[in-house]
């Protein structure tokens, strides 16, 4: 069994597979073997000055030591250049005769044609422990063997050639073999070690740069907003979410890092952080607004921890969770909306029995009345009770239909004369003859739609636009026109300031408003009128002339489905007068 079987990551054992890690050991080896054969080519040259200085001197009067040299000093550097290297077996294969077994040959002769004067044999140190780092433990041990046995046939041959005692001659020779077998031991184990720490080291680097990784792409996709910030008021990291939080409006957030007391609608943000620094315990949460100069304020709530200290290190620093209050409580909103769905078909028969009891008294009472006066309150009963009756329609089918749009039966209506008719009454209700400026199509536009949901959701619009428009002449404008893709748009344009990025992105979800007196229903009801009557509805900055200048401003538009007869540019010039 691998021992590395026994070793687990919280990403499961891919981290560990050999094709990871096989590129980095090509690398430490190729640095390795280019240090061997360097080290190789360097005695060479040395030994190649040796015996040419010592020739040239007359010290040494044999030319085939030079020649050696030169040969062993001409196989080092082929070696050595060549394009790649190659790595040793298990045994003795070619590639360790090409590298150890030349410099065990050429040692061995040159102690041999040099006789006793020069002792060759620390230079055996070279093969052993390229075999002990390069190769295999038994390939290392092989070689300290041949050497062993080289030295003692030397020895045997002096003993034999040569008068005195021959016990010191294997003595040496027995001493330099042992030692032979014991670096070639130690270093190989040694080189096995430092193998595995290296090993151990990538797989955990690997290990680390991925949860690194994965860590960043959780914290960006995050909802809630992280900051890290010293002691100093420096943020030294911050996610999109907190980017779109603390930033002003067409002003992009600073790069990181950058000080909490730069900006003054970040003053309350700082002012936390210096008390949680200063504070006693380690976690802290609070309400906090951000208000930028010219924009509304946004209610945050912010809970810290902070960092611990290891190993000597004195920063600490604090992160904080941001949240925007505002889609927390749209969240709310949203789940309260979700249980009076559950509730609406019970309250729909509590609502309707006194509703039909109210219209069947009404008719009742209107067969007996004569005065004219009585016979317009008994009408004014009668229109709000069909009027009550067919919003409770529209919530049941909303609520039925939950995520889905609602399916209201349509009809076919004129656009033009509608949305005429409904502009002027709102505008002489509200007294926003002033504001209201209307630019209509001046052929029929027929659409599918039902007339009381597109007053219902022209007025909420116009009730929108006149929220956050400038009272000025011409602050509003209505547009009803066909476009090119062959249907009707219908827009409502005002000079107001933009929207906040938060408050754009949840527009139309139900129980979400920029402010605190509103419902946050109107635009969620008219989103499911225009979807249910196959229409769309959107939002987008847009440019209109308005007293005389090229004004930026808010716009809603629906896009709605013509009727068939108009739905071709030769029926609407025939429709034209």
């Amino acid at each position: 069994m691998d021992p590395r079987d026994n070793v687990h990551s919280w990403f499961g054992p891919s981290l560990l597979d050999e094709r990871l890690e096989a590129p980095e050991e090509q690398r430490e080896f190729k640095r390795l073997w280019l240090g061997f054969m360097t080290a190789r080519v360097t005695l060479a040259l040395v030994l190649l000055l040796l015996q040419t200085t010592l020739y040239a001197l007359g010290q040494a009067a044999n030319i085939w030591l030079v020649l050696l040299s030169g040969v062993y000093f001409t196989a080092t550097l082929m070696v050595r250049v060549a394009p790649r290297p190659r790595p040793l077996g298990q045994t003795f294969d070619q590639p360790w005769l090409s590298s150890i077994g030349i410099d065990v040959l050429v040692f061995t002769a040159l102690q041999l044609l040099h006789g006793s004067s020069i002792n060759y044999t620390p230079l055996y140190a070279l093969p052993v422990l390229q075999a002990a780092v390069l190769g295999s433990l038994t390939l290392s041990m092989g070689t300290a063997a041949g050497i062993t046995l080289l030295l003692l046939l030397h020895s045997a041959w002096r003993s034999l050639h040569g008068p005195g005692d021959a016990t010191p001659l294997f003595i040496q020779a027995a001493l330099t073999g042992a030692g032979s077998f014991v670096i070639a031991f130690l270093a190989h184990q040694l080189s096995a070690r430092l193998a595995s720490e290296q090993q151990r080291a990538r797989r955990s680097q690997h290990a680390m740069r991925i949860q690194q990784q994965v860590n960043d792409l959780v914290i960006e996709a995050l909802t809630d907003g992280i900051l890290v910030v010293d002691v100093r008021g420096t943020v030294h990291a911050a996610n999109p979410a907190a980017h779109q939080m603390l930033q002003a409006d067409e002003r992009p957030l600073k790069h990181t890092p950058f000080n909490l007391v730069d900006e003054p609608g970040w003053q309350s943000l700082a002012e936390l952080a210096f008390q949680v620094f200063t504070g006693r315990g380690d976690f802290r949460h609070a309400d906090i607004g951000i208000e930028h100069v010219g924009q509304g304020n946004r209610r945050l709530r912010v809970r810290t921890r902070m960092t611990t200290a290891h190993w000597g290190e004195t920063e600490i620093l604090c992160v904080m969770f941001l949240q925007d209050l505002r889609e927390m409580e749209a969240r709310m909103r949203t789940e309260k909306l979700a249980s009076m769905g559950r509730m609406s078909a019970a309250v729909a028969h509590e609502i309707r029995n006194p509703l039909a009891a109210i219209t069947q008294a009404n008719a009742l009472l209107e067969e007996d009345l004569q005065d004219p006066r009585h016979l317009r309150l008994t009408q004014m009963v009668r229109q709000n009770a069909q009027r009550l009756d067919r919003i409770v329609d529209d919530v049941l089918n909303i609520s039925r239909t939950g995520k889905q749009a609602a399916n209201f039966e349509s009809r076919v209506l004129e656009l033009t004369p509608s949305v005429q008719r409904i502009c002027q009454d709102w505008a002489q209700q509200t007294g926003s003859s002033t504001l209201l400026s209307l630019h209509l199509a001046p052929h029929p536009l027929p659409v599918h739609f039902e007339p009381e949901h597109l007053r219902r959701v022209l007025i909420n619009l116009l009730d929108n636009a006149r929220r956050y428009a400038r009272q000025l002449p011409h602050a509003i404008q209505v547009h009803a026109r066909a476009d090119t893709s062959g249907q009707a748009l219908l827009a409502v344009w005002s000079d107001g300031p933009p929207m906040e990025p938060s408050v754009e992105q949840h527009l139309f979800e139900p129980f979400f408003s920029s402010e605190s007196r509103s419902s946050g229903l109107g635009l969620y009801i008219c989103r499911e009128l225009c979807e249910g009557h196959g229409a769309a509805i959107g939002y987008h900055r847009a440019r209109r002339i308005a007293r005389d200048t090229l004004m930026d401003g808010n716009e809603f538009f629906i896009t709605l489905r013509l009727a068939a007869a108009a739905a071709s540019p030769a029926a609407r010039a025939r429709a034209a007068p």
